[in-house]
């Protein structure tokens, strides 16, 4: 099984998905906050491009929609929460949520084309690389970068997960994109949260005063939960894969 690195969705452009299965990182912070919604019990995630189209679609949804999101790290006006991953409870169990980030869910619908598509992050690598071996396909761990330019912290997460697949099965990484992803895991994992302040996205998160959820994005390996995305009815949603497969 061949495994390769992206470094942004405009990558995509050169790129056969049909047979392949993609996972999608935004470590800071789309992938890690969908993930926490789906272990909060959300019921599903819907994506999209930009604010105006999430609240468009949330209004038509009914009381159980939930809008989510973030530009400028902020939560844009009338949402009802930001991109914060700590911020899911049980008291979200069941609710659908109508989300927009700057930079996750635009490269989520960049790969909507891929054969799977598959939500990562730190806080789920390992369940992650078990969804990968699973499958058996080739697979593209795809970053979403920041403002068009590429994130450590999204290469520390394909790195992640680079690292979780090694003991599970022959894996082939197939550019030195896919190599230099698993060493700057190796380098950074020793302190995750110190790494992920360092980066651009990390800066950006701080200077948000949001420093609490860089602590959570590096929670490594924290649930073992994994979204699957999948396009239903015109839009892309989002939910958690059952744990048999």
């Amino acid at each position: 099984m061949k495994v390769d690195v992206a470094l942004l969705p405009k990558e995509l452009a050169q790129i056969d998905l049909s047979q392949r299965m993609v996972v999608v990182f935004d470590c800071l912070r789309a992938t890690t906050t969908m993930t926490a919604a789906l272990s909060a019990g959300v019921n599903e995630i819907r994506i999209f491009s930009d604010p105006s189209a999430a609240h468009a679609a949330g209004a038509q949804f009914g009381p159980d929609r939930l809008l989510c999101g973030e530009q400028n790290c902020l939560p844009p006006p009338g949402f009802d929460l930001g991109n914060s991953p700590g911020s899911f409870t049980a008291t979200h169990a069941g609710r659908t949520l109508f989300m927009s980030t700057t930079n996750g869910t635009r490269a989520i619908l960049a790969a909507k084309n891929a054969a799977q598509l598959l939500i990562g992050a730190l806080v789920n690598a390992s369940a992650v690389a078990r969804q990968v071996i699973r499958a058996g396909r080739d697979t593209l761990l795809l970053c979403a970068g920041t403002n068009g330019q590429v994130a450590m912290e999204d290469l520390i997460g394909c790195g992640a997960v680079l690292s979780a697949l090694e003991p599970l099965g022959r894996v082939h990484l197939a550019s030195d994109t896919a190599r230099i992803a698993r060493r700057l895991f190796d380098s950074a994992r020793e302190d995750l949260p110190a790494a992920l302040r360092q980066s651009q996205g990390g800066q950006n998160v701080l200077a948000a005063g949001l420093s609490a959820d860089i602590d959570y994005a590096a929670r490594l390996d924290s649930t073992g939960l994994v979204g699957r995305a999948q396009e239903d009815e015109g839009q892309m949603k989002i939910q958690k894969i059952n744990p048999a497969g």
